[in-house]
């Protein structure tokens, strides 16, 4: 279990986490996403010691990091997959780590052949793709067998297939009962990884929540077919409903449910081809909830023009 509390980091007048609160649960994904700027990668470097708090504490596993005797047992954490002497092979790289906390080589190799990399074992990490070196890091991550896994933009420079792959080791790990924590900005990766979400804009929480809860907060309303649209948004016009033309056999209807719509479409007479709800896609909601703390926003060739 990851816990944040009254979490906040200041660099001179620069606010980068301000009084930010939350709870990573065990046995599931969480994603912890917030545009650029928005103090992820502080409030990370803070879990495990790299950056000290202005104020406020985090625990892990129900400690503060410093204060555990094994820490790559407790966590296992992924900031910067370039954090590596380019000089020693991949095999080296994980030995001397292992080292720091009585590991064993063959505990090596078992992470090698996880991430993917044991054919590359004795290369030079220094010639690693950018993927090979994402492999690499997150074998790092893994090494000590820890309850609580985080991190940071695991699938940068990862191919399809590895995408793929580190989605089922995500949700494999939180199926073993482990605190699995982990920020990204694709989206749509995040809507078929995570269950849980933790968002967050210059530097304060804007929301902790289930992922289905905050995909269904966004209205998206219901797509609707018929031969006799024009009578139908006669029929269906109300206060709060808008209604909007697709094509001349299609309606997009927010502020009634497919239940109001299918109700007076029957009272009135009119034949309905289709009715489907329409959901907001994780990009869609995430937008929505960030609109107001977004620290770089960037203008459209049109606006410019």
């Amino acid at each position: 279990m990851i816990e944040v509390v009254d979490l906040s980091k200041r660099y001179g007048p620069k606010t980068a986490v301000d009084g930010l609160s939350f709870t990573v649960q065990p046995g599931i994904v969480t994603g912890f996403l917030g545009p650029n700027g928005a103090g992820k990668t502080t409030t990370m470097r803070m879990l495990v010691g790299l950056a000290a708090p202005s104020s406020g504490i985090t625990r892990v596993n129900g400690k503060p990091y410093r204060e555990h005797r094994a820490p790559l047992r407790e966590i296992g954490v992924l900031l910067d997959a370039r954090a590596v002497h380019p000089g020693r092979s991949a095999r080296d790289h994980l030995l001397a780590i292992g080292a720091t906390h009585g590991i064993s080589a063959r505990r090596v190799d078992e992470v090698l052949e996880v991430v993917g990399l044991t054919e590359v074992a004795r290369r030079r990490a220094g010639g690693f793709s950018l993927g090979m070196g994402q492999r690499l890091g997150i074998a790092v991550a893994l090494l000590g067998d820890p309850r609580t896994v985080v991190l940071d933009e695991p699938v940068n420079g990862l191919d399809p297939d590895g995408i793929r792959w580190i989605r089922h080791l995500l949700k494999d790990l939180a199926a073993q009962g482990r605190t699995v924590f982990v920020s990204s900005h694709l989206m749509s990766e995040m809507a078929l990884t995570a269950d849980h979400l933790v968002v967050v804009g210059r530097g304060r929480l804007v929301a902790d929540v289930p992922m289905a809860e905050l995909i269904t907060s966004v209205e998206r309303g219901v797509h609707v077919r018929s031969p006799r649209t024009s009578e139908l948004v006669e029929v269906l016009s109300g206060n709060g409903v808008r209604i909007s033309s697709v094509t001349s056999d299609v309606l997009d209807v927010i502020g009634l449910s497919v239940e109001d719509i299918a109700a007076r479409a029957l009272r009135a007479g009119i034949p309905l081809f289709e009715l489907t709800p329409q959901q907001a896609s994780l990009e869609e909601a995430y937008a929505d909830l960030t609109r107001d703390v977004v620290e770089y926003r960037g203008a459209s060739l049109g606006e410019v023009a």
